[in-house]
C-alpha cells in the first residue's frame, strides 16, 4: 500500500505512531518514529508542536507521511511543548539543542539529516555546530539566524512588532490568528485557522507559549554560521508573511556551500499551501535524487473521490456551509467534516476556500 493509503488509514483511525520518551537530564522528551531508514531524517519543529495532535490535521499528517516515505522520520516535541515535560521557566537554547541529542540517542541514530522548520532551523544550526559528526545534512525551512531586527540585521522583526504581538497574545493564541493578528490586512482562511488554533492550544499553554516567544526573541546564532560545514539546503517562500525571505538569503550566504531555493508562496507553515514544492526539495536533498512514492498519483484527483465525497464537494463549492450540507443529506456535521477532509487530501487542497478557488482547475 502506498504512502497515501497509509496516510488515510492512520488518519481515519485517529492514530499515529507510538509516542516514546527520551531523557535529557531530568526532562522527558516525547518523540515518534515513522518509516524505515537509512536515511534518517529528524524533524526539528518550530515554535510549538504536539506529536499526537499533528495526525489530526489532515495536511500536516500528509506532510509527515510523505517525509516518512523516503526514510525513517523522527519527530519530537521540544521541552515545554506538546507531550514533553512542561517547564517552570523558559528553556535555554543549549537545553533545546540537547533535546535533539537525547531523541537521536534514544532512537539509536548516530547521524541524521536535520530538517529544521522556523525556530527549529536555528536549533539545528546550533546542534550542527556542537555535534558536526552527527549531522548528515541540514535542511532549513522558513528559518532565521536572529529573530529580532538590529541595525546590522534588518531582516528580523522589530521590537515594536514583538511588543504589539505580545499585547494581543491571548487573543492570537485562542483564535489561531497568531502572527497575522499584527497583519490585519492579510486574508485569513477560516478552516486552516481553526485547525491551527487547536494545534497551538494543545502545543503549549498561553503562559508557556508567551515565555517561549520571549526566549525566541533572544535567538542569535549568526556567530555559529561559519562553523557549519555540513551540506546545507535553505528553503524559504518568497512572500513568507511571518519570517521575511531575507532571513533565508542571509543563512545561505553565510554558511559555506549552502544552496538557497526560493519557493513561491506566502504561508510560513510548510504543510500549508504548496507542500509538495517543499517536500520535493527535502526528498532530493535527503535521497540525492527525487523519487516520488510509487502509486502516489492513483489516489489523487477528482476520480479518487467516493460518490459521497463528490456530492459533498459539489455542495461546498456551491457555497453551502457544513450545517447546510448536513441538513441537506441528513448526516451529522462531524461526518460532513470527515468527508471534506478526505476530499481535501485527495484533491490536494488545504481548505474550503482553496477548493472553491480552484474548482474549475480541478474539474469540479
Amino acid at each position: 500500500m502506498g504512502w497515501f493509503l497509509v496516510n488515510m488509514t492512520a488518519r481515519l483511525a485517529g492514530v499515529g505512531p507510538a509516542t516514546r520518551y527520551a531523557r535529557s537530564g531530568q526532562v522527558h522528551v516525547a518523540h515518534q518514529v515513522l518509516g524505515s531508514g537509512p536515511p534518517d531524517l529528524v524533524l526539528v519543529p518550530g515554535f510549538v508542536s504536539h506529536v499526537e495532535a499533528a495526525w489530526d490535521w489532515p495536511y500536516l499528517a500528509r506532510f509527515l507521511h510523505r517525509l516518512a516515505s523516503f526514510g525513517r522520520l523522527v519527530l519530537f516535541d521540544k521541552r515545554g511543548t506538546g507531550l514533553s515535560d512542561p517547564m517552570k521557566r523558559p528553556p535555554t537554547l543549549a537545553e533545546r539543542v540537547d533535546d535533539i541529542r537525547a531523541v537521536m540517542d534514544a532512537v539509536g541514530i548516530e547521524r541524521a539529516h536535520l530538517f529544521g522548520v522556523s525556530e527549529g532551523g536555528a536549533l539545528s544550526i546550533a546542534f550542527a555546530a556542537q555535534y558536526p559528526h552527527r549531522v548528515e545534512s541540514l535542511i532549513l525551512y522558513g528559518s532565521y539566524p536572529r529573530k529580532v531586527a538590529t541595525t546590522d540585521y534588518p531582516w528580523g522583526v522589530s521590537r515594536q512588532t514583538v511588543a504589539q504581538f505580545l499585547d494581543r497574545f491571548d487573543e492570537a493564541w485562542a483564535s489561531g490568528a497568531w502572527w497575522d493578528i499584527v497583519n490585519p490586512d492579510l486574508p485569513l482562511d477560516p478552516d486552516t485557522q481553526r485547525w491551527w488554533a487547536r494545534y497551538l492550544r494543545v502545543g503549549a499553554s498561553p503562559s508557556m507559549a508567551r515565555d517561549l516567544m520571549l526566549m525566541n526573541a533572544q535567538i542569535d546564532v549568526r556567530s555559529l554560521l561559519s562553523e557549519i560545514h555540513s551540506p546545507t539546503l535553505v528553503l524559504h517562500r518568497g512572500d513568507d508573511r511571518w519570517v521575511e525571505v531575507g532571513n533565508g538569503r542571509y543563512l545561505a550566504s553565510h554558511i559555506v556551500g549552502a544552496k538557497f531555493v526560493e519557493l513561491p508562496g506566502a504561508d510560513h507553515r510548510p504543510w500549508v499551501e504548496n507542500a509538495d514544492a517543499v517536500l520535493d526539495q527535502v526528498q532530493a536533498a535527503v535521497c540525492g535524487t527525487l523519487r516520488r512514492p510509487r502509486h502516489s498519483n492513483s489516489s489523487l484527483g477528482l476520480h479518487a473521490l467516493s460518490r459521497r465525497e463528490h456530492e459533498i464537494v459539489l455542495l461546498a463549492v456551491a457555497g453551502q456551509s457544513t450545517p447546510d450540507i448536513a441538513r441537506h443529506l441528513f448526516l451529522s456535521e462531524r461526518t460532513i467534516e470527515t468527508h471534506l477532509r478526505n476530499a481535501y487530501t485527495k484533491l490536494d487542497v488545504s481548505s474550503k476556500l482553496e477548493l472553491t478557488r480552484r474548482a474549475s482547475e480541478l474539474g469540479i
